[in-house]
């Protein structure tokens, strides 16, 4: 049941046009039947963002609206207020003058736990408005891990605790002090370094980072996450922790930690929120330690919908016909981490049948897929892609995915294998979809076993979406939309930048597709030895949209923008 300082929000959030009266009433059914408060409703809802709730309960209640994420909080005045009370009711203190204490939390008209602070501080209480996620956030990172987190994160000693809060409290840009080695592996399984470890990694699923970096440099120690693509500089612990680091990593990848010379490769799994993350990992020596990077495989971010990736419908109808044609090859081409693996997985998806017999090899094995066989690559016995393609030629398949065509030997048996009743999905690294016939045939391959095998060819890349938070509409020259074959008065949208895209004005990303379906002429062409430019030209002649045609389309749509599609399609692209 709706509080009357609730209802009366509801009615400045209808008076200010933010939600209807008829959605004001829906949350109230809502409220009514499962509980909680009338804010987190229309939040979780998709009523309403925190941005319009907070702009109206502080309109409302007079109180400032505060950003967290720009804050930095002494850790003297985090002890104005218990730990347990802070994370009981979700508040943060952030400012102490005199016998004043200022302190951030989501429902400043909660006037008997502002009365309780009072008795509890004997402070004048001030209260300012920030979001619930920030303020979780904060809470998180100046207090630590909290006691209901995963199984998998340890418990600290006070003394403990007390240098892990010193630790992250201070500004570790300027620290110079020098690396300590950790004395035993118990030190490695307890304490702060297991403390440090748990929560970076944290940090990172929680901002969905795909990476994490874990860089040495002479004083001091980067970390950095890979979100939507783009490297993110983190706030990093001190230098002295750099080794211990490394070496808890190395434990719970199963590497050798008294092997610092060499580049090591292992993986991991961590339990985060009734769920299992893999985690790869791979180590090389630099300069001044060595530098871990983290792979994150979250399978519930893997999106197994060829819809969702991004594929236009046009693009969507040729490509799911050939991925359900009975044979022949389809090639996925693009740079590394531009979603090739993902379109595989999820073109599997799609064509996944308890009829059909389908296995994958592949390096690693990103995300394990129910009801396909899949085999991981394993060089050091001898077992890579051609050895793995030549045994699942016995083992009656009727799907193969070959992880990526490497050499003329697994080429070749790919394409005999297509060309003998096999459907064979696999991957390249060129730059668009015509280049990967010149590259099957420089590896070795005869240009008319390329041709009488391969189907369909597709190009992607990734690019960033624009922020549905802090998008806005704009008008660019007239010259920007006549490329994009728009009206010259039209509009485009961009992101501004807010704190749920960390001021990039981008959140998540989305797909650009280039699909070549080889037709009669350009097999003939082809045999004929025809120049990756001219056979490109011949594949737009018959209906290919280029990446950066297909850019141009989802930057006209609002999805992107220029900069974005630009940055990764080629100049001689329309």
């Amino acid at each position: 049941m709706a509080s009357t300082m609730e209802r009366n929000l509801a009615e400045m959030l209808v008076r200010d046009n933010v939600i209807t009266q008829d959605v004001l009433n829906e949350a109230l059914n809502k409220q009514a039947n499962d509980g909680g408060s009338l804010g987190r409703v229309l939040i979780e809802g998709g009523f309403a963002n925190e941005w319009e709730l907070a702009a109206t309960l502080g309109k409302q209640l007079n109180v400032p609206f505060i950003t967290l994420m720009h804050y930095e909080i002494d850790p003297e005045i985090l002890t104005c207020i218990p730990e347990d009370i802070v994370k009981k009711y979700k508040i943060v203190p952030i400012d102490k003058t005199e016998d004043t204490l200022t302190v951030a939390l989501a429902d400043p008209s909660n006037i008997y736990l502002l009365d309780e602070l009072r008795l509890l501080t004997k402070l004048k209480i001030v209260p300012v408005i920030s979001f619930e996620s920030d303020i979780e956030e904060a809470i998180h990172q100046y207090y630590g891990i909290s006691s209901n987190s995963d199984e998998s994160i340890k418990e600290m000693s006070e003394e403990d605790a007390s240098e892990l809060e010193l630790a992250m409290s201070s500004d570790f840009t300027t620290i110079e002090d020098e690396v300590e080695e950790p004395e035993d592996e118990e030190e490695l399984q307890s304490g702060p370094v297991v403390s440090l470890v748990n929560q970076t990694i944290l940090d990172a699923i929680k901002t969905r980072a795909s990476d994490i970096h874990i860089e040495p440099y002479e004083k001091d120690l980067r970390i950095r996450h890979r979100i939507d693509g783009v490297l993110h500089e983190m706030k990093a612990p001190p230098k002295k922790f750099q080794n211990a680091i490394v070496s808890r990593i190395k434990i719970m990848s199963t590497l050798d930690i008294a092997e610092r010379r060499l580049p090591q490769d292992g993986r991991f799994k961590m339990p985060f929120g009734g769920k299992n993350i893999d985690f790869r990992v791979s180590t090389c020596p630099v300069a001044f330690g060595e530098k871990v990077v983290m792979r994150i495989l979250d399978s519930s971010n893997l999106m197994l919908n060829l819809t969702d990736l991004g594929m236009e419908m046009s693009v969507l109808t040729r490509f799911e016909k050939h991925i359900r044609a009975a044979w022949g090859m389809i090639l996925v081409t693009g740079p590394t981490g531009s979603g090739k693996s993902t379109t595989l997985y999820s073109a599997l998806s799609t064509i996944n049948d308890p009829q059909k017999n389908i296995i994958t090899i592949e390096d690693p094995i990103e995300y394990q897929l129910k009801g396909i066989n899949q085999v991981q690559v394993r060089a050091d016995i001898g077992l890579d892609f051609a050895s793995g393609l030549r045994s699942f030629l016995r083992q009656d398949p009727d799907i193969i995915m070959v992880g990526e065509i490497r050499d003329k030997e697994t080429a070749e048996i790919a394409v005999k294998s297509a060309l003998t009743g096999h459907l064979v999905l696999s991957t390249l690294h060129t730059n668009d979809a015509p280049s990967s016939i010149n590259r099957l045939t420089n590896m070795g391959v005869e240009a008319f076993l390329v041709t009488a095998s391969t189907n369909m060819i597709v190009a992607q890349r990734l690019v960033r979406r624009v922020c549905e938070n802090c998008r806005v509409a704009f008008s660019p020259p007239p010259e920007v939309l006549q490329a994009l074959g728009m009206p010259t008065d039209g509009v485009l949208q961009r992101g501004q930048g807010c704190d749920r895209c960390r001021g990039s004005g981008y959140k998540g990303r989305v797909a650009l597709y280039e699909l070549m379906e080889l037709s009669d002429m350009m097999r003939d062409r082809i045999v004929e030895g025809i120049p990756a430019t001219q056979l490109k030209k011949l594949a737009i002649e018959e209906g290919m949209q280029t990446l950066r045609g297909a850019g141009f389309d989802k930057v006209a749509q609002g999805m992107t923008t220029m900069d974005e599609v630009l940055g990764v399609t080629a100049a001689d692209e329309r």
